[in-house]
């Protein structure tokens, strides 16, 4: 009834559109220092500052929750609908080529700059939706709340914090994943886990390994350092290794004290494989556990810490990418199989500590994972650190809500929309009613959270169309 009039306006807007979230993308919103009144650091508060302005502009009534989150009501009446977008970004490196991360450009129908897809373009998105309907004078029998947040990228404290306050509405969705929607989203065991042993200087040994810093990624590097072995039996590993794992192996003679005397025979050896997110983890090549498996090749003198680093290879082996080995794989038809991400791993003088990252599907508990991992690593000297699990997240793929947000993408889109599950987390997985919906295409490599992210203009107006019809349905 009202697409034509919806479809006319937002083309008409295309240029401010792309003018606002230009303005959006020159804050440098990266997760800052806490100071007082900013809990985030001073480039999130400035964005969402900025934002709430935007949002007045165009008609919202806004509200400011301590700079961890602002909203933004169409109107006092009672709301029915959340849509959820962050305005903080991750950080950025020296390596853009086609602008720098906080100087947006338009190419080739694409806008490029740090947050234009992930998640400051979906987010305008959304506002110039509301702002279609209010400008248009389209009547909505219920409200609509649109909660920019400025901690996603971080453990989402804005949204503990928000929702500490305010009650989930009936229905919530968040621009922050992929059309047509997902409905189902794993859930996530972040493993921690130590072990110490008393210091035993026995060579050939080795005397330190580091591999990995960040929880969520397959570690492209890793470091060993070895002592008391001949460089032929390193060679031969080395070689052996390459051409079972496909990894790249370098070795260097080093300096190293390993019964009290400078020894001669230390080498580093360092391992590159391929970097890749620890939800899909079968696409990377992970150096931890390649270097971990060329231990197993080296003539080492027996040892308890060296025990607990061939035991961790044997229950994390290079292959095994869904924890069959470690005793915790499932596979459900909707949210599809468990995935295991070795990421983290650190020993030196006796002490050693890491990470898993698995993601979960339905069907995964405390008891048949959790407790497994426990069992598993503590029959080898090995404590799992105590810390929640993250269950599985489902929204009903039947419900009135989900058919009317992908009626609205087949509107626009003509093609059938089917709800997705994905292994990783967005900004609804904690609440019992909340989609991701939109704004990017499986067709499209936006470079999220990478160099040269960008946006494709096209995709961000349609979205803005679908956005804006979903929500005259929902609130009707």
């Amino acid at each position: 009834m009202y697409k034509e009039k919806i479809d006319s306006y937002l083309d008409s807007k295309r240029e401010e559109m792309l003018e606002d979230l230009m303005h959006l993308v020159r804050i440098n919103s990266q997760k800052g220092e806490a100071k007082e009144g900013m809990p985030f650091g001073e480039g999130p508060a400035k964005v969402l500052a900025e934002a709430e302005a935007l949002m007045k502009k165009y008609g919202l009534l806004t509200k400011n929750y301590e700079n961890y989150v602002v909203t933004g009501d169409f109107s006092e009446k009672e709301k029915e609908l959340d849509v959820l977008a962050h305005l903080d970004v991750v950080p950025v490196t020296d390596d853009w080529t086609v602008t720098k991360p906080f100087e947006p450009k338009i190419v080739d129908g694409r806008i490029y700059g740090r947050g234009t897809a992930d998640d400051k373009g979906p987010a305008i998105a959304v506002i110039y939706a509301l702002r279609a309907i209010k400008e248009l004078g389209i009547p909505m029998e219920k409200s609509v709340r649109l909660i920019l947040g400025s901690d996603e990228e971080c453990g989402s404290g804005d949204l503990k914090y928000y929702y500490s306050i305010e009650k989930e509405a009936p229905c919530s969705f968040t621009p922050d994943a992929d059309f047509p929607l997902i409905n189902i989203e794993k859930g996530r065991l972040e493993a921690n886990f130590h072990a110490s042993f008393e210091k035993e200087p026995v060579l050939p040994g080795i005397l330190r390994f580091e591999s990995g810093d960040k929880a969520n990624v397959v570690p492209q590097k890793a470091r060993f350092l070895a002592a008391g072995l001949e460089k032929q039996a390193i060679t031969e590993a080395a070689e052996k290794l390459e051409k079972e794992c496909k990894v790249h192996v370098s070795v260097e003679a080093a300096e190293c004290t390993a019964l009290g005397d400078k020894e001669e025979n230390c080498f580093m050896i360092e391992v590159r494989g391929q970097a890749a997110h620890a939800s899909t983890p079968q696409e990377g090549k992970n150096a931890l556990t390649a270097a971990l498996r060329m231990i197993t090749y080296l003539p080492l003198a027996p040892s308890k810490g060296l025990d607990a680093l061939k035991a961790l290879e044997q229950l994390m082996p290079y292959e095994d990418t869904c924890g069959k080995t470690l005793g915790i794989y499932r596979q459900e038809e909707k949210s599809g199989a468990t995935t295991l991400c070795f990421s983290i791993l650190h020993y030196e003088d006796g002490a050693l500590s890491g990470t898993f990252d698995a993601r979960l599907p339905i069907g995964c508990t405390e008891e048949n994972t959790k407790s497994v991992v426990a069992e598993k690593l503590s029959s080898q000297g090995i404590i799992l650190e105590d810390e929640p699990m993250t269950m599985p997240h489902c929204v009903s793929g039947d419900s009135d809500f989900v058919k009317t947000l992908l009626g609205s993408y087949e509107r626009y889109t003509g093609v059938k929309g089917e709800p997705l599950s994905t292994g990783g987390g967005t900004y609804v997985h904690n609440l019992e009613r909340g989609v991701a919906f939109g704004c990017m295409t499986e067709d499209v490599d936006n470079h999220m959270h990478g160099d040269d992210e960008f946006m494709v203009i096209d995709t961000l107006v349609m979205s803005a169309k679908i956005f804006a019809d979903a929500i005259i349905k929902i609130c009707n």
